[in-house]
């Protein structure tokens, strides 16, 4: 997910670079978006670990 954001963070500032504000604006948000969605499901998911108290096998 975080791999979305940085496309589209990247196609953003091609964007702006080649002068399409707009466009360049649009996709800057949508990667904003993305970015805080996969934050929330990591928070999410490390809360459920710490619950389920399971620690990782070592080999």
């Amino acid at each position: 997910m975080l791999g979305w954001a940085l496309t589209f963070l990247v196609i953003a500032l091609i964007a702006a670079v080649l002068g399409f504000g707009g466009i360049a604006g649009f996709a800057v948000e949508i990667a904003k978006i993305i970015f805080f969605v996969a934050i929330i499901l990591f928070v999410i998911s490390a809360v459920f670990a710490l619950i389920r108290g399971r620690s990782p096998t070592v080999p």
